[in-house]
């Protein structure tokens, strides 16, 4: 069971790992074959771009389903 603030909407890609259990290699292969979570663009402090995933409870649910903690 993943337990999670009711007011939060989005979690991070390093969020769902650590609620899941899955590895963020893991998590981001997962997510890409099964089409969850989206790409956020955030700005470096150096004027880079760094790409991380973002979920959603509905993505966070799915995974917990797709990938059950008997794996962990």
């Amino acid at each position: 069971m993943v337990k999670v603030r009711s007011s939060q909407k989005l979690f991070t890609d390093e969020e769902v790992s650590l609620l899941t259990g899955i590895g963020l290699t893991d998590l981001r292969a997962l997510a890409q074959s099964r089409h969850l979570g989206f790409l956020e663009r955030a700005a470096e402090a150096a004027g880079q771009q760094a790409e991380r995933l973002l979920f959603t409870l509905s993505d966070l649910m799915v995974l917990t389903v797709l990938y059950p903690a008997t794996h962990n």
